[in-house]
């Protein structure tokens, strides 16, 4: 395997910055190629043991990259999930797969406790790798970095005294509670980045990709909408043994995603689907297709399975290996992953994340490509329209965003 010119160029520059402050942030966008850089930076660093920090799903597509790469060093790549059956090495490199995963605040999230406990018992060269690195806040950026020695918020020893300089800390009102808001980090924080950020674009490198997005709605049963209605008048449906409930406005906004859907979780934890029109749209119209689809909430799988049965799989490798079509869930399918050999992407349903928007659309994107075709499945007079108006402005559909809409759904 032979890298690119400008991967070229970035490992150069990159094993520059390690050398010197002991870590390099590579935000290099989605297709670019920063998995195959990292390695090649780990080469260059002359490692014997590399140890790869990602997502399960995109574990298998990392092997395929190291075995075609075939390094000098030993390469064991993990997800976040699975750190605390990792063996007993001496890691040189650990490289941190979908980096601002880690940047949970105020304070630390699990997956970044463990990853500074491998930092710190090993004393590696760091490599952290997103195409978003602060994605929502650039408040996300203080716990991606806080256990590497050199990093430039060292001096603080805790997310709040990092704030007093670097946050504008405000409140606002939940449920009746002032809440301190951490959220308006400043620019600051990506200044004192600059010296250990490496940024690369699609753009730059030589991408021409037109994507398209198209909206196909479809007509649920009458007793979907009949459903939908009752729960917004009333808040509550009791079924013979299960219970429908929304005594709150978030609970609500949720079970009403469900519903224009088709799918619902009960009260009492179980949950079913309810109407598969959006399935037997996606089968009319692209059941000859090998496509990806992407799918929120669990039994929506169980309605594509139901009704595509053995033309899908859950499987990236049988994807890839078959004439099979792919269903993912939104959030686990939306990084580190590549689906280059579908035709187009077709969502069943929309998440409330811009973040999701931004990354998982852009799964087909290579250098070659020059045309992605993407498909948004929505109900008619559902929610899916709201949350897509919201997210596709970059930002996410909140609670107040719901409160606002209830009166037109």
């Amino acid at each position: 395997m032979e890298f690119r010119d400008y991967q070229k160029e970035i490992i150069d520059k990159a094993t520059e910055v390690v050398n010197k402050y002991g870590f390099v942030y590579l935000a290099m966008e989605v297709r670019t190629g920063k998995t195959l850089t990292s390695l090649g930076i780990a080469e260059e660093l002359n490692a014997k043991k590399v140890l790869f920090v990602t997502k399960k799903k995109a574990i298998t597509s990392i092997a395929s990259d190291c075995d075609k790469l075939k390094p000098s060093y030993y390469l064991h790549v993990v997800n976040y999930e699975s750190l605390h059956k990792i063996p007993s090495h001496k890691w040189d490199v650990v490289v941190l797969d979908e980096a601002h995963s880690l940047g949970a605040f105020p304070k630390p999230s699990k997956r970044a406790k463990m990853a500074r406990e491998i930092i710190y018992n090993n004393s590696p060269s760091v490599i952290l790798l997103s195409g978003t690195p602060t994605p929502e806040s650039y408040s996300q950026m203080y716990h991606q970095v806080y256990a590497i020695p050199l990093n430039p918020f060292k001096n603080y020893t805790n997310f709040y005294k990092f704030c007093k300089d670097h946050v504008d800390v405000t409140g606002r009102m939940i449920n009746g509670l002032t809440i301190r808001d951490y959220s308006k980090g400043r620019e600051s924080i990506m200044n004192l980045m600059k010296p250990f950020f490496i940024g690369f674009s699609q753009k730059e490198a030589g991408f021409k990709v037109e994507t398209t997005e198209k909206v196909i709605y479809v007509e649920m049963l009458e007793s979907t909408y009949k459903l939908a209605e009752n729960l917004k008048n009333k808040l509550v449906i009791e079924g013979k043994n299960e219970v429908i409930l929304a005594d709150t406005p978030v609970k609500l906004m949720m079970k009403l995603h469900q519903l224009y859907s088709g799918t619902i979780k009960f009260e009492g934890g179980n949950s079913a689907v309810l109407d598969k029109s959006k399935a037997d749209v996606i089968k009319k119209l692209f059941g000859k297709k090998k496509v990806g689809i992407f799918y929120k909430f669990k039994e929506e799988l169980n309605a594509l399975k139901s009704v595509l049965k053995d033309s899908l799989t859950t499987e990236l490798e049988e994807f890839e290996m078959s004439d099979k079509s792919i269903a993912l869930q939104i959030v686990s399918g939306r990084e580190g992953i590549s689906l280059k050999q579908a035709e187009c992407l077709i969502y069943y349903n929309i998440d409330f994340s811009a973040t999701s928007y931004w990354q998982s659309k852009d799964r087909m994107t290579t250098s070659e490509r020059l045309k992605n075709d993407v498909y948004w499945i929505f109900s008619r007079g559902g929610i899916e329209d709201k949350i897509y108006k919201a997210v596709t402005k970059k930002k996410d559909y909140t609670l107040s965003h719901f409160k606002k809409d209830l009166l037109s759904l």
